[in-house]
Order: C-alpha cells, then structure tokens, then sequence
C-alpha cells in the first residue's frame, strides 16, 4: 500500500490574504479579532483542499503568523529579554519586527531557499517554559472538521543548530531543557487521539554540520519515543540527502523517515536500509521548490524504482520539502500563454499529481478528474519536449563564442582611478537602492499595467517620483544617489519581464518572510536582452542632479535563484545566458555616463548547495558568472554589489574572487562580528556594512547609528568603509525612511568630525 502525504502546506493564502490582514492588524486597520478569523478560513481552506485531492496524511501547525521557528521560540517560551515585559501577540510580532525599544531578532535564509526564519536566541541563562496553545488547538480545529492530521513540529536538534547564543556559550547545553518542553509537549498531544503522527523536522540533517550532530540522534529520539505509546513520530528532512543521519534514525523507534529523492536521489542508497527495519519511508518524489509539472509516467517509474527497493514495503509519497516554496494555485492564472500554463504545476495543482501517482501506484482506478488531469499531463511533457518557444540558437551561438570573460584591470590599478574620478570623500554615504513603494505608486502601476492611464500619464507620474527621491536625498546630505526604483514591482520581476526567455504569473506568490511576498517569474527557455531596461529612468535620475546616481542591476545568479528555472538544461548555463543580458546593459548604462553601477547578488549565497562535495562546481559558475556580467564596465566605472542575509565567514574568498570595487551588506542585527571575517582574511575592496535594520518599522536615533559606526571603525579603517542602511527601503514607509536616513547622515558627520 502506498498512503500519500503532505510535508507542509503555504499559509499566505491564495490571492494573499493573509498578508492583507497581517498589514493591515499592524498598522492599526483591523482588530485582533479580524486576523483571528482570516487564519482560521485560511486553515481550513487549506485542509479541504488537501482532503478533496485525495491526501491521506494531511498536516496542522504547518500555518504561521509569521514564521514556524518563531512560533517553536515563543511556544518553548524561550523568550530575549528586551521582550519579556510583552505578552501574546503584541510579544510574538515585536520578536519579529522590532519596536520602539528594542531591537527585531535576527533573520537569516532558510537554508537554501528564499524564505527567511527568526533565528532563536539563547544564552546560559534562558529558560524554557511550554506553551502548547497553538499546537494543540490547530488540530483540534482540524478534527473539528473531519481532518485528521499529523502535527508538524521543529525537530530539537534542528532548532538548537539554528539558535545563536549571545553570551558565547553552547546552544546544546540547553538540550536537556529543550527535551523536557518536548516531553511534555508530547504527553499534551497524547491526549488529543487514539493514535496521533508527529512530524518533527530536522532538515539540519541534510547539511554537513548535521553530519556532525548525528551522534545526538538516538539520545534525542529515544527520549521522545517512549514518552507516548500512542505517539508516532516521523523524522522528516528535506532539501538533499541525509545518509549519514539515517543510520541513527533507524537504530531509533521512530515510526516513520522522510527523505527528499528529488533534490537528495543520493537518499537512494538507504532503501536498503530502510527495509531491512520497521520504519515506514516518506519518500519526497515531486519538487516542492519548482513549478514544472511533474511527468507522472516518470514518476510511477520512480516510485516502482523505491518499492523495488524496499522488497514491496509500504511507504507514502509526497512533495520533496513544504509546499510553502511555491505558489498557491494556477486557478487565477488568466494571461498566461496557454502553452506555457500547460508545463506548470503549483502547490495545489501537486496535490493531484501526488494522489494520482499514488492511486496507480496502487492499481486504483482514476476518477473522471484524476483521469483528465493524467492526459494533460501526458500532453504537456510532450509538448514541453518540442516547443519552439524554449531554444533560440542565436543564444547557444553567443555562449559558445564567448572570448572575454572578466575586467581588464586589477581592482588595485581600478580603484586609484576610480577615486580620482568619482572624488567621494571619508564614510560616503548611499542607500542599497530602492525607496518605498507607496500604495500610490503600485495604483499607477497597476493601472498602466490594465490600460486605464497612458503611457504618457505613467510617466508623469514615475517621473514625478523620482524628482521626490532626488530632492529628498540631496537635502538630506547623502552622498551617492538613487533612483528609488519606482517603476519596478520585483528586483528580479522587473528584468525578467524585460528578458526573453521568461514568462510571468499573475498570482504566483511565494512567502520571503511574515507578509512580505515575492512573485518569481518563470524562466523556460533561452533568455536574450531584447534592448536596454533600465538606462533611460537612470539617465533621466542622473539629469536631475550633479551629484553621483547609481545604476542599479540585479545580478545574474540572483535572476536565477530567484526565478523559476527550467529543468531541462544545467544552470550554470542559463546562468551565463543571464550574464550576458546584463553584460550588455551595463555597456549602455555606461555608454549614457552613469559612473556607478550596482550589481545586486542578494541571492548569491542562497544557491549555496547544501553539501560541500557539490559547492565547488555551484561557486566557480556563481562568480564566472557574475564576473562575466561586469566585464564590459571600464575601469573608471565602479562596481557595486550587494548581498543580503548571508553567513560570508566560509565563502569570503569567493566573495573575493567576485571582484566587485564595493560590496554592502546586511549587518545590522549581529553588531561588527560579520565585518570582522572581512579584516581576517585582509579584504583589500570597499565595504558598506549596514548601519541599521530595514526589516524594521523602529527609527534608529543618532546616537544609535554613531555607536554601530564606531563598531565598524574598530574592524576596518574609514578609508575602506561605506555608510548604508542594510537593505533596499522598497518595504517602508516614508515615515520611517526620511528620518533614518536623516539620523544616518547625521550620524556620519559626526563620527567624521570626532
């Protein structure tokens, strides 16, 4: 028997509800009673869905407010103490975001994807108090409703790895404490069934570090196995393979293993393993992280392949990792060429296909629906395999010809000319690029976007704007200036609908963190640069100032971790495909006098493979790639980047070979201590470390912003530092951003006269 499973479901909803409620209950627009009820429609939205498709293993707590890690923080009541004098909402939301007082936590990528988790803190002192509320209600809502689920949880082990400690101590002191939370967490979730699954994720296991923790397995697990006899709890990871951790698993009584073949097929060489014991395998075989329909015929071979393997044990089927990676459904989606929707399967579109592999897997009969989905299907990985619309071989041509792959001059020899051209003094100030997209500015978009106003109207209008941003920044005093961006919906978005090769979603929104969303467009085939994207708002900018405007690019391995990718050709290809269409915009940006240009690679560490075996070959085509890009730039032009949320301490060499003259990053929530990796390996380039945290709402003071420049000067000399905010102000308010910025450029001429 084959069973089908979900690993986890999206919670932002399908046309987005619940960021609408979430921004609206924070900005004082709805009552607490409101987002209540939107999160319960949502939930059971979600599990009727999963129910109707035919999904017999079906997941609760899988929804958050915010964000599953610090949900697991507030519900182990391991609390920071600057909040500790809040409670209930208002204490989880300030964790996450910060208020007046106090600092947000810190937020960093969920491992190799583009979403985001609040890292927890702790120290020798926390303390853990449990409080079960959610957990326990989210299933009983469920059952209320003729759902029973599994209960998703985060695994110990993963949650301890992901912790930072403040005062310097280890994390897995804690375990001891952490375990009795988890003990009585299960005796509460005892109570609630005859019998009850309990997943608990620790994709931590897929990483080397977790090879490193293996040996806290069977300590772990045997704890949690005996605390409940009605308590089956499956040990789910995702994202690559975890050979190493499976060994221990199964010298545990965990009912069941979750194991990710698509993205980890080395998983594999532990079916046999898995069949000699009695743990039941749930086995990841369509992609939870991509858009491309699956080929069910190659997927039941897959399956039969598995079955073979495990001598006809049961076991279930499912998404490799959360459906939280991709978008909801392709319901809404109306303006899509129709081939194009024909090869796309979204998160509620994977529930057919997965309880449809299962049902022939079985030697069920298909219903009326199931059937016709399975012709579709058949259709589309035949026309996907011969349409004219992916290959252009004027594209290959160009790749294949390539004879010039890096800047002329060394950045020693660049950076003397640069100076004396562009004449910035001590401490320049900038910001990372873009200015906040007011309700006001997306209605024009969206209404030139619809054909309600002229192109001539939109204009006026983006124009207008950008005439604000200019006037702003120069009377504040920065030094470099943007434009503000404000004819740009998405960073990648905005070039990918200049781009050939690419196609895009109406409402294909992906959750980044808490209500922020981003719409990933869809690259299928061959990607050119038809004609220049960005050079005539630049120019426009540059017209309305005598002081420096940035040109401001997303880099190209960006693009790519941040689309949708197709799956039929390497990346490290497509990637220099992209290359080139940047390649070519900075020749005309320059070519229009912009000195400065920004190359954004805030994804760049995001496509880090999981396992250093496969980073070489991910890291030489990254930098190639991006090198590629910026060498049509001379020597006199500079050459910014920027990277967000990123561990650089075991890729900073690579950061250097990138060669970049300047590169910001986001550093405000862990104080100097990511600068410090910069001063340890003697980083000759220019850095702009960011001075404050735009993820939050919270005004820095001056006095705030003097002490974090004088924290950067104890690393690296004035000389080689810019002063920025840590991130693009796209997501702000302009209440927030002009005093900000203000005390920013304060700040810095004090620290320059001091």
């Amino acid at each position: 028997m084959i069973k089908s499973y979900i690993t986890g479901f999206a919670r932002i909803g399908e046309q987005r509800e619940l960021k609408k409620v979430l921004e609206n209950y924070w900005s004082g627009k709805v009552e607490k009673s409101e987002l209540l009820a939107v999160a319960t429609e949502l939930k059971a939205r979600h599990w009727a869905y999963q129910k109707d498709a035919g999904i017999d293993i079906i997941s609760s707590n899988d929804f958050s407010f915010y964000d599953l890690i610090l949900d697991t923080i507030f519900a182990l009541g391991v609390i920071p103490f600057r909040f500790k004098n809040l409670n209930g909402l208002e204490q989880y939301f300030a964790m996450a975001r910060g208020n007046k007082s106090a600092v947000a936590m810190e937020m960093t990528k969920w491992f190799n994807t583009n979403y985001h988790y609040i890292v927890p803190e702790i120290n020798k002192t926390s303390t853990f108090k449990l409080n079960a509320e959610k957990i326990i209600a989210e299933y009983n809502e469920a059952k209320s409703q003729g759902v029973k689920t599994k209960i998703n949880l985060i695994g110990p082990i993963t949650f301890l790895a992901l912790s930072k400690t403040t005062d310097g101590s280890c994390a897995f002191c804690h375990l001891d404490e952490i375990l009795a939370s988890y003990e009585e967490l299960l005796k509460e979730i005892s109570k609630l069934d005859d019998e009850i699954l309990v997943q608990f994720d620790e994709p931590i296991f897929v990483t080397d570090k977790g090879d490193k923790l293996t040996s806290e397995i069977s300590k772990v697990y045997d704890r949690l196995t005996s605390v409940a006899s009605n308590v089956k709890i499956i040990f789910m990871t995702y994202f690559e393979h975890a050979l190493k951790a499976v060994d221990e698993v199964l010298k545990t009584k965990i009912y069941g293993l979750g194991l990710d073949f698509i993205h980890g097929e080395k998983n594999k060489e532990a079916l046999a393993k898995i069949a000699a014991s009695n743990v039941v395998l749930l086995a990841g075989i369509i992609d939870g992280r991509n858009v491309w329909k699956s080929d069910i015929d190659k997927k039941l071979a897959l399956v039969k392949e598995i079955s073979s393997a495990l001598g006809g044990k049961d076991f279930a089927i499912g998404p490799s990792c959360s459906l939280l990676h991709v978008p909801y459904t392709l319901k809404y989606e109306e303006k899509l060429n129709p081939e194009i929707k024909s090869w796309l399967s979204f998160g509620v579109e994977k529930l057919d296909e997965i309880a449809i592999i299962a049902t022939l897997a079985n030697n069920k009969e298909l219903s009326a629906k199931q059937a016709e989905i399975y012709a579709a299907n058949k259709a589309s990985a035949n026309s996907r395999a011969t349409s004219k619309l992916i290959h252009d071989e004027a594209v290959a041509n160009r790749v294949k010809n390539l004879s010039k792959f890096e800047r002329d001059t060394v950045y020693e020899k660049r950076i003397k000319i640069q100076k004396e051209a562009l004449n910035y003094g001590i401490l320049p100030t900038t910001t990372i690029g873009s200015f906040p997209q007011t309700p006001e500015l997306r209605q024009v978009r969206n209404a030139f976007k619809k054909g309600l106003i002229s192109k001539e109207a939109y204009e006026a209008d983006i124009k207008a704007y950008i005439d604000d941003c200019v006037k702003f920044q120069e009377d504040v005093g920065l030094d470099v200036l943007v434009h503000g961006e404000p004819e740009r919906n998405d960073m990648v978005e905005y070039f990918g609908e200049q781009i050939k090769g690419y196609a895009f979603s109406q409402n294909g929104w992906v959750q980044s963190y808490g209500s922020r969303c981003v719409k990933p467009p869809l690259l299928f085939g061959d990607v050119s640069r038809p004609k220049p994207m960005t050079v005539d708002w630049i120019s426009y900018a540059q017209s309305k100032t005598k002081k420096i405007m940035k040109g401001m690019l997303t880099g190209p391995v960006t693009i790519l971790n941040w689309s949708f990718v197709r799956d039929d050709k390497p990346r490290s290809e497509i990637a220099k495909q992209l290359a080139l269409c940047i390649y070519d915009e900075i020749a005309d940006l320059e070519n229009a006098g912009i000195k400065i240009i920004q190359v954004d690679e805030a994804a760049f560490k995001e496509g880090y493979p999981l396992r250093a075996e496969n980073i070489p070959a991910y890291e030489k085509f990254a930098v190639d790639c991006f090198k590629l890009s910026v060498s049509s730039a001379s020597a006199k032009t500079q050459i910014h980047t920027h990277m967000c949320y990123s561990e650089f301490n075991d890729i900073i060499k690579t950061i250097e070979a990138m060669d970049a003259d300047v590169i910001s990053i986001e550093t405000a929530r862990s104080g100097n201590e990511l600068l410090k990796i910069f001063k340890s390996v003697g980083y000759k380039q220019e850095v702009g470390p960011g001075v404050y945290d735009i993820h939050s709402p919270r005004v820095p003071e001056v006095d705030e912003i003097v002490g974090q420049i004088r924290a950067l000067l104890e690393v690296l000399p004035k000389e080689q530092l810019w002063i920025n905010p840590d991130c693009g102000l796209k997501t702000r308010k302009w209440d927030e951003v002009r005093p900000s910025l203000k005390n920013m450029v304060e700040a810095v001429k004090i620290v320059r006269n001091s």
